[in-house]
């Protein structure tokens, strides 16, 4: 049987909760506690969405929020393994929420994806236990299988939640993640691979862009008519492509089985693969070069040799469709002895030389088409 309240009186209960008593409860414990005193509705409220939305501020739209309807089912309880059928409605690939205040810690693990947006504020994300402070602003994601948390402390800190289920990113998001970057590799490899627990953080700056994807998200997610899921899911693709974009070169990754943050390795492959050895990148972060290439086919499902060759041939196609670079001045920008070697490359990857790839696609998008056989191989 569902039941039906509106983000602001749950949080208004929970508020009201731990400033008489000191304690914090879980969602669920509250909506029970909720139920038990009368506080819920039969029918869910119709919530009011201004014409001004997108424009208003934080705290204002953070109002209107409070008069979104929450939907819940008496037939939920406890469990430290979440599962998509209970976050995600029937029919919805990407469900957005404002993550509640005051909520007492329970790690937990789900088989979806979760994107945790810091709007105002700051909250703590627990990931395997371990506690991370996060402010307005930063994003962090996390796989399928990580234990994790993440409380919010205060009253006036804002935070949305999107879960978004895996088989979303095996299919809808195939095209956005096919970029060679960090965070595309990310998903890519969590898709190949579940047995580690992984979470990634980006740092936004909280541009107006992303606020304003959320709170549409967020909109949407609480629509629930025959369009929602899919604007849901044309949104969720240009929050990722703007983060894709603008935010890549802020990403940290977290892999709890390697124990540190390989992230580091990861961008400065990234800034420095013109000129990188493997025997270089070993000797500057103090790894053997067999451990080395262990972590890299790892953390990215490619060695380092193809890392290195992608991200030249990324920047290759970027130079002959955007600049009048002549080929041996792009061979040079990106890292080869010459022109030749650089064009014998580009010849082996995409079956013509990079003049051919130049007059068929100049002004065109710099999209890289490595092929479903190419990715499979790597």
């Amino acid at each position: 049987m569902n039941v039906y309240t509106t983000y602001g009186k749950f949080q208004n209960e929970m508020n009201d909760h731990y400033a008489r008593t000191g304690l914090k409860l879980q969602f669920t414990e509250m909506m029970a506690r909720m139920q038990e005193k009368g506080l819920m509705d039969s029918v869910p409220t119709r919530m009011h969405i201004p014409e001004d939305a997108m424009l208003i501020s934080d705290e204002d739209f953070d109002k209107v929020v409070d008069t979104i309807p929450i939907t819940f089912s008496m037939q939920n309880g406890m469990n430290s393994e979440v599962v998509e059928e209970r976050m995600i409605p029937k029919f919805y690939d990407v469900f957005t929420i404002r993550h509640p205040r005051f909520t007492r810690h329970f790690s937990h693990t789900h088989n979806y994806f979760e994107l945790n947006f810091v709007v105002k504020g700051e909250a703590v994300f627990y990931f395997e236990e371990e506690a991370h402070t996060m402010h307005a602003g930063e994003i962090n994601i996390i796989a399928p299988g990580s234990k994790h948390d993440f409380l919010i402390n205060d009253a006036s800190s804002i935070v949305y939640t999107i879960c978004i289920r895996r088989s979303t990113f095996d299919s809808v998001f195939s095209s956005t993640m096919s970029h060679q970057d960090l965070l595309s590799g990310f998903f890519r490899q969590i898709l190949r691979n579940d047995n580690h627990s992984n979470y990634l953080m980006l740092f936004t700056g909280n541009n107006m862009e992303c606020r304003i994807l959320l709170r549409k998200l967020l909109i949407e997610s609480s629509n629930k008519d025959e369009y929602s899921n899919g604007c849901c899911i044309s949104i969720i693709n240009l929050l990722f492509c703007n983060m894709l974009r603008n935010y890549s070169k802020t990403m940290a990754f977290y892999n709890y089985e390697i124990g540190s943050d390989f992230s580091l390795v990861l961008q400065y492959i990234q800034h420095n693969y013109r000129t990188l050895t493997l025997s270089s990148l070993a000797e500057f972060f103090h790894y053997s070069e067999p451990h080395l290439c262990t972590l890299i086919k790892q953390n990215t499902g490619e060695n380092f040799t193809d890392l290195i060759k992608k991200l030249r041939l990324k920047d290759a196609i970027n130079y002959l469709i955007n600049t009048d670079l002549k080929i041996n001045e792009i061979a040079e920008q990106i890292g080869y002895n010459s022109a030749d070697h650089f064009s014998r490359v580009f010849r082996q990857t995409y079956k013509c030389s990079p003049a051919e790839y130049r007059k068929n696609n100049k002004n065109e998008s710099p999209f890289i088409p490595f092929s479903t056989e190419q990715e499979e191989e790597a």
